[in-house]
């Protein structure tokens, strides 16, 4: 349909956003993975503590949830480019406080750091979103799928870069840990960029555009997504609320196996650049395969993947939790598993969601969906670092799989329900 409006080239500038929106996701995966492991690492040795460890993942969720919302509205009045290039900004800000928390040795200044540097993810996540504004609806699997996939080449990088990073940090006097959150500034800055550069026209405004010009009686933009609005629309729209729950479920499970395998490895005083490589072939998993998956998503259909990703999560759980913690091999399995499963409920629960929500709705949906993906995240994250502080891992990577197990029972019947006509 808006094919047809005359001198607009929809697919080339569908093809020039992918593009964009994947330099900025490269510079974005090296800044977020880079501190994941950096973070727990740092956090437990300001605070002495390895119940603490889990905090600074957590934290970074946190600020990837309390400003999903606010970065949604501002995709709705100034566009994707302003919204994106704002939640990297303040992730850039955020690791400069990493750093001065690491110098004063302030696990408040660590955490309040972590937290900021969580909005650069927040931008990760909904640049997926601006992927499929312009997109056909029988290929946005794959666009979507395309814009995930291109963290990868950051996203393994920034944990190999752990061991350097912390020899540049040393040099120019900060601690070791505190170098790959110096990476983390530097590449968050040049996202910025990227994206204000870039990515023009913005997909979200011409998209709105679009549709004005073919339908005098849409409305192009609204002046506030708003939480009740989010939830309202998924009161009638079961499709997006099952692509919501398998969002977040999947999110959880990652989020609390992920955040606490570099502290399990480090009792074995397992070296940075081994604990690094494990995280980069977990990073792998999450984003190498996108490609595959979204295709599996447009060619299958959405919840073929979303149970090809509850079989892969319960898998992972079970690899990681009987490995020991200087098998780096069978760790990297586990978390290669994990990293895939999340890919699989990732690109099919965000498809569901666009696919059940109008246009025009869609930011608020979003929105709330990327509130509740990292609002649960961060939850999990806290609730892990207590489990191996006061248990062991593998009870951890057990008490993991329960959700996971919940929405294998789930799912059917949230399916069944949203093919039924509303």
């Amino acid at each position: 349909m808006t094919d047809t409006i005359p001198d607009v080239d929809v697919p080339q500038i569908q093809r020039r956003t992918v593009g964009v929106l994947a330099g900025s996701q490269v510079l974005g995966g090296i800044a977020v993975a880079g501190s994941v492991a950096a973070g727990s690492l740092i956090a437990a040795s300001v605070s002495g503590s390895e119940g603490v460890a889990g905090l600074a993942q957590t934290f970074g969720v946190l600020g990837a949830a309390i400003f999903a919302l606010p970065l949604a509205r501002i995709a709705l009045s100034r566009g994707r480019r302003a919204s994106l290039a704002l939640g990297y900004g303040l992730g850039a800000v955020g690791a400069l406080v990493v750093i001065a928390g690491a110098l004063w040795s302030s696990i408040v200044l660590v955490l309040l750091g972590c937290l900021f540097v969580g909005v650069a993810s927040a931008s990760g996540y909904q640049a997926r979103y601006a992927a499929v504004d312009l997109a056909a609806d029988d290929k946005r699997g794959r666009q979507l799928s395309y814009v995930v996939w291109a963290a990868t080449i950051g996203a393994v990088l920034g944990p190999n870069l752990l061991e350097p990073a912390g020899l540049l940090g040393s040099a120019l006097g900060f601690p070791q840990l505190a170098g790959p959150y110096i990476v983390t500034a530097i590449t968050l800055t040049a996202a910025v960029a990227v994206l204000l550069l870039f990515l023009r026209p913005d997909p979200y405004l011409l998209a709105a555009k679009l549709r004005a010009a073919v339908d005098t009686t849409a409305k192009a933009e609204l002046a506030k997504p708003r939480l009740r609005d989010g939830i309202g629309h998924l009161k009638t729209n079961p499709g997006a609320l099952l692509g919501m729950i398998v969002i977040a479920i999947g999110h959880v499970a990652m989020v609390m196996v992920m955040v606490m395998t570099p502290i399990y490895m480090a009792h074995v005083d397992v070296t940075l650049t081994l604990i690094g490589l494990v995280i980069s072939v977990h990073v792998a998993g999450m984003y190498a395969l996108s490609p595959v998956v979204g295709w599996s998503v447009d060619r299958f259909g959405r919840m073929q993947v979303v149970y090809a990703g509850i079989a892969i999560l319960l898998a992972s759980c079970v690899v990681a939790g009987l490995s020991p913690a200087n098998n780096v091999m069978s760790l990297g399995i586990g978390l290669f598993l994990l990293g895939l499963g999340w890919s699989c409920t990732l690109i099919s629960g965000s498809t569901l969601l666009v696919d059940d929500v109008g246009p025009v709705e869609r930011p608020s949906v979003q929105g709330l969906s990327d509130l509740v993906m990292n609002g649960a995240g961060a939850i999990g994250g806290a609730i892990a670092g207590v489990i191996v502080a006061f248990s062991s891992y593998g009870v951890l990577c057990a008490v993991a799989a329960i959700p996971v197990l919940a929405l294998l029972v789930l799912a059917p019947m949230l399916a069944k329900k949203a093919a039924t006509p509303h």
